[in-house]
This record gives structure tokens, sequence and C-alpha cells, in this order.
């Protein structure tokens, strides 16, 4: 018999830190830690302070509402209407345990055994697990260079058991922005064959563009399409509390309950408080944390060149993500163990955001820079230029 879980592969985070069991990182070569894009520094002073008042209201240690509180829905209704330019209320704001837990509910409540979603490649991993272990088909859309999807060819993968499009931008793990044209035309798609439109913007508070990333939200009837995704993780830094939500309409949020009841009854209460005092109060932060992130990107462009001059090419940059391609002629997954040992730097494979048996993502690697300062950034070129290894064959070959 084969269980849910059975059905997919091992998490790769914990997969990639144990790659770390038994070497050692001398003071003066410490390893750089390049595998997960969550923040590790606590969030800011100000914001413990208010976690830390508002473990002394009793209603912050008790049951909430299934969907949420009803202030941070009401906080997170107002500023999505103000970043977007669209009408957003609280009925269309669910919060979750993260947003994991939020792509978990929404697939929950569109599909079943049998059906089909599709994702970009490379993909976010546990939106692949889940999608396994939901018995649910994930129809992978190759991307060309530029790891842009293209709508044209989604359409082409529709068939009577395609339920939604999953899209993530700013990528992870590619790291590039999706043109506003780009989901405009996967929001047109999904509306002509009656699918739905999960557009995760985890890494939406580090986008590049300043205002709107895209003009969905404008649409009449948008919500009958579109379903978005968000984490307060990285903008507040509060992993570790499990906050995320959903901006959907309110039938699909009525299915939505019924998982949460089932799974979580309710995010827990503490990071729900912070997630609202963040909204209403940490705005010129978070500004100031997208500069520093978008100047780790700005370091990234500028000491690539060491790298391609050594036959590396950089594939998508943006968020917290650098996505590689390698020169050389072993694959990723044999590298990525070996530039630990050899290079004290940690990075994912890119055959972990492919499905099993496609050589392309063995060519690949994701560089995740939010923990890594610009000079950080500059040692882990330098390091990973210096590997001396066999390069690969013209074309990709050994």
């Amino acid at each position: 018999m084969t269980t849910r879980t059975a059905t997919t592969f091992p998490p790769p985070i914990p997969e990639a830190r144990r790659w770390l069991d038994g070497v050692t990182f001398p003071p003066e070569r410490p390893l750089i830690n390049l595998s997960q894009a969550a923040p590790v520094d606590p969030p800011p002073p100000a914001l413990r302070a208010a976690m830390a008042e508002a473990m002394e209201r009793p209603e912050a240690h008790l049951y909430g509402a299934v969907l949420g509180n009803a202030s941070l829905r009401q906080a997170l209704a107002e500023t999505w209407s103000q970043h977007y330019g669209g009408a957003v209320d609280a009925a269309r704001i669910a919060i979750t345990q993260g947003c994991n837990q939020a792509f978990a509910a929404v697939l929950t409540a569109l599909t079943t055994e049998g059906d089909e979603v599709i994702l970009p490649l490379p993909w976010y991993f546990n939106h692949k697990m889940w999608l396994d272990m939901s018995g649910v088909t994930a129809v992978p859309l190759a991307t060309g260079a530029d790891l842009i999807p293209d709508a044209d060819a989604a359409e082409a993968l529709v068939t009577p058991r395609t339920r939604a499009i999953a899209l993530v931008s700013p990528n992870n793990p590619g790291g590039v922005e999706y043109p506003p044209e780009t989901l405009r035309a996967f929001f047109d798609l999904a509306r002509k064959h009656g699918l739905k439109l999960i557009l995760d913007e985890t890494y939406r508070d580090f986008h590049s563009m300043n205002g709107a990333p895209h003009d969905l939200l404008r649409a009449p009837g948008w919500d009958e399409t579109l379903i978005q995704l968000y984490s307060f993780s990285k903008a507040y830094r509060l992993t570790g509390h499990r906050v995320g939500a959903i901006v959907a309409c309110p039938a699909l949020l009525a299915e939505v309950e019924k998982f949460m009841d089932t799974v979580a009854i309710c995010a827990p209460q503490i990071g729900q408080i912070a997630a609202e005092w963040g909204l209403r109060h940490l705005g010129p932060w978070v500004a100031e944390q997208r500069q520093e992130i978008l100047s780790r990107r700005a370091a990234v462009a500028e000491h690539f060149p060491k790298l391609a001059a050594k036959g590396w090419t950089l594939l998508g940059l943006g968020a917290y993500f650098a996505y590689v391609e390698h020169p050389f002629a072993e694959p990723a997954a044999t590298l990525a163990p070996k530039i630990v040992r050899e290079a004290g730097v940690l990075l994912l494979p890119g055959s972990m955001f492919y499905p099993k048996g496609d050589a392309t993502g063995e060519r690949q690697f994701r560089v995740a820079f939010a923990n890594a300062d610009s000079a950080g950034i500059a040692t882990m070129t330098e390091r990973l230029a210096a590997l001396d290894w066999p390069l690969a064959a013209p074309g990709g070959g050994k």
C-alpha cells in the first residue's frame, strides 16, 4: 500500500542540512548558507515589544476565528486595496498558518483526486509535494531561458481535469518577476477556461517595481478567477509564528474554513497580532528591508561576472533568489554536497525544482541570498569561481 505521504519526495531543506553533518568550517572560512529563503534575524525591537505586550492579553491564548482575527483581515484588506488599486474587503481575506498552508487549503477546496494543476518550471517543491499527497497531478509547464512562463504554451496543457494554474511571482526558485502582461495573459487564460489562477506573492514586498506588480484586482469580477496567497514571514521576520493569507472570493473561503477548522482551528494568535501591528506600524521599516534586499540583488549582478568568466550563467535574479546554471560535468545533486565540503557554500540543486528524470535541473542551482550581505555574496562568487572541476561538454553532456 502506498500512503499519501509516500507519493512524494522527502523535504529538500532537511536533506540539504544533512550535507553539513561531519563537515567543519574554520573561523577564517565560515559556512555561507544560501539554502533557505527565510530571514534568520528576529523581528524588529518595536514589533517584539508589541508581541510581548500581547502575551498579557487573555484572548491571545485562546482559539480565534477560523478564518483569522477580524481586525487583521480588515487591516490586510485595507493594505491590499491601497497597494493594488482594487476593491478588497475583509470577507475576501482568510488568515492561515503560513503561506504553505494557504496553498494547501486552496488546493483542497478546489481539487479532488485525479485533477490537474499546471505549475511552471522550475517549480516550488512544497507546491509539488502537496499536489502529490492530494492525488492531484502537477502538470509541468516548461519555461525558456528567461524562466518566464508563456500562457499560450500553458493553454496547450489544459484538459478537462485542469482546475488551476499556480504561479509564484517574484518567483521561488527562479527569482524572476513575472511581467504584468504575463500575469494578465494567465488571468485571461484561466478566465477563458473557467480555471482558477493561484498567484503566490510571498515575496511581493521585495519586488523591484515601485507600486503594484499587476492590475488584476481592477478587473471586473476578479475574484471569480484570481486567488492570491501571501506570507507575513518575510516582511516582518515572523517565520516561526506561521501567518499567511488568502485573498479570494467568499464562496471559496467558506470551503477553506472547513479545511482550517479541521487542520489548525486558527492561525496562532501572537503571530496574527504581530502581523496586524506590522501592517499598521512598520511600513517605513519594511521599505528599508526592501532596499537592503534590492542592494543584495545588485551585489549578485555586480559580482557574477567572476562566475560568468568560468562558464556559469545567471538565469534569474530577484527578491530572495538568484538562479544559476553551472558549467561542470557532474550533476547538481552530486555537486551540491561537494560544494559544501570544498567551498563552504550551501546551495540547493535545481533537481529539487524539476520532475524526477528531467535533466534540466541537474545543470542548475538556487542561490537564496536573503541572509548574505553584499560582502558574503562577493565571497560566495569568489569561492565558486575557484572550483576547478571537469567541465560539461558543449550542449550540456559529459
